[in-house]
């Protein structure tokens, strides 16, 4: 089974097959028909006879039919006159019925077609022997090679029936043991079968012998005719001729045709039935018998050769070649050479298709030629394993297509195992007949590989077209395919083709080289110059210098070109001895021009500068002068100067580029050559000006000349270098006029305002003015300029562009501290003051005093003032700062109350003259009382710092220094009573209580009203047994805390000053006393009448008892007992009464004793 598509169900058993044991199932082959066998136990008058059961089911009608039968199977089966098979189903059974046995066999036909002749119904007896009665069919297999139905049966019987006609054809036993499968063997027309001992048998017919069997045993004779045809079987020969012969004998053609096509073996497909169908004799309007046999033919399968040939004869003559084409199409024709050749008259393609079939090789060969299909030649002669005569075919397509032959060839070429026809043999067929082109083109294309076994067949190919075509050599040797030729042969032949190029590359001899190369009116300059890139550098140059003697003026562009080209192998210098040599400044100056732009050697840069100037290539002159790097400046401007072009622009670049300004303004203010002048400043070079006028200020130049120079070229001109020429030859004042103009266009060019105020300066027209009100001049500049002429004009010039160290070093140099110490204040910078007050600087000293006495009290700003300060403290000069900060702060000044000033003077008074403190902390009044203090404090300065806090009221820090760096308690309780502040009073409290001033301490924390101390004050007040002054405390502190301790302690400290009264006031009153801890601490301290008066007040009787007791209160004690009704009480009571000879008493404590039972032994 194939496929794993899951089951589908096809259809429901029919009720006969309801407890049927199922033993085949089957399938037409169009799968439109289904039969299902099956098998039960027989009838009980005969049970051993087995029953059976089919059903039948159409897939198109879904429909099924239920029928007796042991076994069934499908056949196709083609009816005459119809030309779709049609389906048959075969069954046999075998029932017993009324007392009898019956057997059939049925073979009818499913589904018949509509206006189609259908199949006859047939059926026949299956004949058992009498030992088999009750052996039944279990299998049915159709043989459709032969037509025969073959039923198997239980016990191995084997019936072999006619399909057409159910008639029987054999019957035998073939297994002795019972056979329970088989399945069919289409290849052998028979079928295979497994029995019970699990041998596998295949039985089919024989060929050989079932013929005569059926025609001599059977004596069947159109039964043995059917087989024969059927199944293409021999043994019917004679029959079938008979046959034939008695159809055509009666003139039934048809007949006699259908019974030659069926012919078993063919027999009767023979020229002499042709020729016996020739024979007869046509009528007018009827089919010729002999079209019919052929029809009868080609509806059965396909013609042999000689039916083929004959049709085709019949069919050419008539002229209808299609049906030829049709034949073939559909195979129906054996193709032969005849036949091929036979058709080949009227369709050249439809022959060589036989041509092929028939495997005629030489007529397909000769055919593919004739279509100059060369390829499919060698493709097919390789394809069938034969050799043609490849000599004679060439020949054969020469003749008639010289570009045939050469393809042709070139395909021999590719052969695998070589081209079966030499080179040189091919070649010598085409040049025979002339053909110098097909020999080229063959020749080129095999000789590709380029080997150098094809030496001759190289040199060959050049020699023939050198003579006839040069044009064509002259294509090969360019493409440079070949490098095993003759070369001098070659080289002799290209000199007398006029090829001198080629002749060049192939001669080896100078001699012979200088021969060629002066043929320079048939030489391609180009090519000519590639040549020379061959040789070495001594041939070359010998060739070039050939080259010029001949003609000079005709061959030096080529030499030019070459030595442009092969410069660097040729050597530049090489190159240009050769020009030089003939005095070529013009061969030179091409040269150079290709070769400039790659060099950086000066020596070459100036030969193509002096080659252009002597060829008056003036243009290429100034272009060079202005872009090259590399060429001698000095030798360059000496040259154009010497040679005094007409023009002087390449000069100009020369001294501008190269900074001979100078000189170019000398060259040509003595050669009259103004006009020069004045381009180059005006056009060329503005900036460099200032350099001309200085060059004709030192040539006496008129200066009104110079006047007008300055003013065409104006805000163009660099000022600063002008005013420096200027400056240098003492001609400033050239310059006021052309300055003036400037700064009325509105020109903030710091050099322009620089030499006008220098100019100012030196005319002493209002300097200070211009100095002070003039934003775009440059200070230091001009302050430079006013040094040596006003010094005080420089400080001013100085101090306008904070131009520190020029200002310090023109007062320095010239004692102006006042100046210096006002500018100094003023800039405010850090790294001035650094710089000033550095102990280095020996003026530092005057510097101070004029800051001290004149610039800062003159001063108004207070960032000034601060700037200073703080320069005064980085520099550390603190003595120097305090007379600073006097001068400022404590005379009468705009800073006298300023708060900074005066925490900066006091501070640098702690820190450099603490004697002045005290002074200064009376004097002053708006400082920071609490920092400056502190400060003080930590300078050890205590009476300052007391002094500061007392001012400001700091009464807590006051006290603290009094108690804490002074260590005078009594000027603290002193100060304490004059502030009267609670924290004050604080402070003495917890002094006085570490000094151990206890009474003192407690006064002083009542006094402020202070309870946070209480833990430390009840310690001491136990230590120092104080307990009138504790009370009069914890009564204070009880108002601001509640606390067990608090109120334990008083009660402690009432017992303790014998206030047994006020103990009992206070325990009716709310408290939150510890009462039993106060009770058990008072009768372990024996204060009995206190505790009693606890333990009384909790009912803490057994305590109670205990502390009467020790009173001697023996009733009260026994009275308590009694509350307390403890044995060990009573004990206690007990021995105490004896004890105080109370023994009424103690015999009541007794009594209650002796009734414990722990206490009996007591």
């Amino acid at each position: 089974m194939t496929g794993d598509s899951e089951p589908v169900k096809m259809f429901e058993r029919t009720a006969n097959l309801v407890n049927n044991q199922i033993i085949n199932y089957k399938c037409d082959p169009s799968e439109k028909w289904l039969v299902l066998i099956g098998i039960a136990p027989g009838a009980p008058e005969k049970p051993q006879l087995v029953k059976g059961n089919m059903q039948l089911f159409s897939v198109d009608q879904q429909r099924s039919q239920a029928l007796e039968a042991h076994a069934a199977s499908f056949a196709q089966f083609k009816v005459p006159g119809n030309e779709n098979p049609s389906i048959l189903i075969s069954f046999a059974t075998k029932s017993f019925n009324a007392g009898q046995i019956t057997s059939k066999l049925h073979v009818i036909e499913l589904g018949a077609q509509p206006g189609k002749p259908s199949f006859s119904k047939k059926q026949a007896d299956l004949f058992f022997p009498p030992d088999f009665q009750d052996d039944f069919p279990v299998a049915m297999q159709i043989s459709h090679k032969y037509g025969l139905i073959f039923v198997i049966t239980k016990l191995g019987l084997l019936f072999v029936y006619d399909l057409e006609t159910a008639s029987a054809v054999y019957r035998n036993r073939i297994s002795p043991d019972p056979i329970f499968l088989t399945s069919e063997a289409s290849a052998a027309g028979g079928f295979y079968a497994i029995n019970r001992r699990g041998q596998v048998l295949l039985a089919t017919v024989n060929e050989a012998t079932i013929v005569p069997f059926v025609s001599g045993q059977l004596n069947n004779l159109e039964l043995a005719v059917n087989l024969a045809k059927r199944g293409n079987l021999p043994g019917a020969e004679n029959l079938v001729v008979q046959r034939f012969q008695e159809l055509f004998a009666q003139t039934k053609y048809k007949e006699a045709a259908e019974l030659a096509a069926e012919s078993p073996q063919g027999i009767l497909r023979t020229p002499d039935t042709v020729a016996k169908f020739q024979s007869v004799p046509v009528q007018a309007g009827q089919t010729p018998p002999l079209l019919q046999y052929f029809g009868t033919l080609l509806t059965r399968g396909k013609l042999n050769a000689f039916e083929s040939l004959e049709l085709s004869r019949l069919v050419v003559n008539q002229n209808k070649k299609n049906l030829l084409e049709n034949w073939l199409a559909e195979d129906k024709l054996e193709c032969s050479e005849e036949l091929g050749d036979l058709v080949k008259t009227v369709d050249n393609d439809l022959a060589l298709k036989i041509y092929i079939k028939a495997r005629a090789t030489p007529k397909v060969v000769a055919a593919f030629a004739e279509r100059r299909e060369f390829d499919k030649i060698l493709i097919y002669s390789k394809q069938v394993g034969y050799t043609p005569d490849y000599l004679f075919l060439l020949q054969t397509i020469l003749r008639t297509d010289p570009q045939g032959a050469v393809n042709f060839a070139l395909m021999m070429s590719q052969m695998e195992g070589g081209c079966p026809v030499d080179y040189n043999t091919i070649t010598d067929l085409f040049l025979q007949r002339n053909l110098i082109r097909e020999a080229t083109a063959f020749l080129l294309d095999v000789l590709k590989p380029n080997l150098p076994e094809h030496a001759f067949l190289q040199t060959k190919v050049l020699e023939i077209n050198l003579v006839t075509f040069p044009n064509v050599a002259d294509a090969i040797l360019a493409n440079g395919m070949f490098t095993h030729y003759d070369r001098p042969r070659i080289a002799q032949l290209c000199e007398k083709a006029g090829l001198f190029v080629r002749a060049l590359q192939h001669y080896t001899e100078l001699p012979d080289i200088k021969r060629v190369i002066v043929n320079t009116h048939a030489i391609e300059p180009q090519s000519l110059v590639e040549f020379f890139g061959t040789l070495s550098r001594e041939w070359a140059l010998e060739c070039m210098k050939d080259l010029l003697l001949v003609n000079l003026r005709g061959n030096l562009q080529i030499i030019v070109q070459v030595a442009k080209e092969y410069c660097e192998q040729l050597g530049v210098d090489a190159c240009i001895k050769l020009f030089e040599q003939f005095k070529s400044y013009e061969g030179l100056y091409f040269f150079l021009g290709s070769y400039l732009s790659s060099s950086e050697d000066p020596d070459i840069h100036f030969k193509y500068i002096e080659a252009a100037a002597k060829t008056g290539q003036i243009k290429e002159v100034e272009r060079v002068t202005r872009e090259s790097n590399f060429y001698d400046a000095e030798k360059t401007k000496n040259f154009l100067m010497e040679a005094k072009l007409p023009d002087a622009r390449p000069l100009i670049n020369v001294c501008d580029r190269f900074g001979f300004v100078p000189d170019l303004t000398h060259y040509l203010y003595t050669n009259n050559m103004l006009r020069y002048i004045e381009g180059y400043v005006q056009k060329v070079n503005p900036g460099n000006a200032p350099l001309v006028v200085g060059q004709l200020l030192d040539d006496e130049c008129p200066e009104d000349f110079i006047k007008g120079l300055i003013l065409s070229v104006r805000s163009l001109l660099p000022v600063e270098p002008l005013v420096e020429e200027c400056e240098k030859r003492n001609r400033l004042r050239l310059l006021t006029q052309f300055l003036e103009h400037l700064v009325s266009e509105g020109s903030q060019d710091v050099h322009v305002h620089n030499a006008l105020g220098k100019i100012i300066i030196d005319s002493n027209n209002n300097p200070e003015h211009f100095l002070t009100t003039n934003p775009y001049y440059d200070s230091r500049v001009v302050g430079k300029y006013c040094e040596k002429r006003d010094p005080t004009l420089a400080v001013v010039a100085y101090r306008r562009g904070q131009c520190d160290d020029e200002l310090i070093n023109v007062t320095n140099k010239n004692s102006l501290f006042k100046l210096q110490a006002r500018y100094v204040v003023e800039r405010m910078d850090g790294d001035l003051w650094e710089k000033v007050l550095n102990p280095e600087n020996e003026y530092r000293r005057q510097l101070i005093d004029q800051v001290v006495s004149t610039a800062l009290p003159e001063s108004k700003s207070p960032e000034q003032v601060s700037a200073t300060v703080k320069a005064f403290m980085t520099a550390d000069l603190p003595h120097e700062l305090i007379e600073l900060l006097e001068k400022i702060v404590l005379q009468n000044s705009a800073f006298s109350g300023n708060f900074n000033l005066q925490n900066l003077l006091i501070l640098t008074a702690i820190k450099a003259d603490p004697s002045r403190v005290m002074d200064y902390i009376n004097r002053l009044d708006n400082f920071d009382g609490p920092a400056v203090g502190e400060v003080a404090v930590e300078a050890q300065l205590y009476e300052e710092a007391f002094a500061i806090f007392k001012k400001f009221n700091l009464n807590v820090q006051a006290v603290n220094v009094l108690l804490d760096n002074i260590r005078s308690i009594d000027r603290a309780v002193e100060f304490a009573f004059r502030v009267e502040e609670d924290a004050v009073w604080s402070q003495v409290a917890k002094a006085q209580l570490r000094e151990g001033l206890v009474s003192d301490a407690i006064e002083s924390f009542i006094r402020a009203d202070d309870a946070t101390q209480f833990l430390d004050v009840i310690r001491a007040s136990e230590d120092a047994d104080v307990y009138s002054d504790l009370v009069r405390y914890l009564l204070m502190v009880r108002q601001k805390v509640k606390e067990p301790k608090v109120d334990s302690e008083l009660i402690y400290a009432y017992a303790k000053t014998d206030r047994l009264g006020e103990i009992e006031e206070f325990i009716l009153m709310p408290n939150v006393a510890n009462l039993q801890n106060v009770g058990d601490r008072l009768f372990d301290e024996a204060l009995y009448e206190a505790a009693k008066i606890i333990f009384a007040f909790i009912s803490n009787w057994a305590k109670l008892a205990v502390t009467l007791v020790r009173l001697k209160q023996f009733q009260g004690a026994v009275d308590a007992a009694r509350k307390a009704n403890s044995a060990k009480t009573w004990k206690e009571v007990c021995f105490a009464c004896v004890d105080a000879e109370e023994f009424r008493l103690a015999q009541i404590c007794g009594l209650n004793v002796i009734i414990q039972v722990s206490f009996m032994n007591n």
